[in-house]
């Protein structure tokens, strides 16, 4: 049987904060983080697998509703995708031909207060981080600096397009 990767979205979902410095007031971006209860890569953005009759898009949505209670509408698709292979010890334990992941990422804009709930089970924390601190908490090279990419991509995006919670 021919190894496949597994079909998964994932949505930068981004919140401004208005600040003000010697230089004048305007917004800066958070981008919202998650945290699985594990040892390794326990921090990343909003993602799941694409279930049956499902688009990405459809499924980068409901992801982030399942895991931290946010309702959005998609504002986009990057074209950035990111795939990379299971460890050989996560690999033994599969009883399929899933040999990896392949990641296609969206965004989303939410208020400042947006609110985020986590299930304390398969998500058990969360952070608002600025892109300058994303390697604070992604500890693979490779994946933090598409998530710096992503969220650079994403305030071009949705600059200046703040409106109600999930619109741009």
């Amino acid at each position: 049987m021919t190894d496949v990767y597994r079909k998964c979205a994932s949505i930068v979902v981004l919140r401004p904060l208005n600040v003000c410095s010697p230089d004048g007031c305007g917004p800066i971006y958070q981008v919202l983080l998650l945290h699985k209860p594990r040892k390794k890569d326990s921090w990343q953005l909003p993602q799941g697998g694409v279930e049956e009759g499902e688009t990405y898009e459809q499924a980068a949505v409901r992801e982030l509703k399942e895991e931290a209670g946010l309702e959005v509408e998609s504002a986009g698709q990057s074209e950035k995708i990111y795939q990379y292979d299971f460890p050989p010890s996560y690999r033994r334990f599969r009883p399929d031909n899933v040999c990896g992941q392949r990641l296609e990422f969206f965004f989303a804009l939410v208020q400042a207060d947006a609110k985020v709930v986590v299930d304390q089970s398969e998500i058990n924390e969360f952070v608002w981080v600025v892109k300058e601190d994303v390697k604070k908490y992604i500890k693979r090279p490779e994946y933090s600096e598409l998530i710096e990419e992503l969220v650079e991509e994403g305030i071009e995006l949705c600059g200046g397009k703040e409106g109600k919670e999930g619109e741009i």
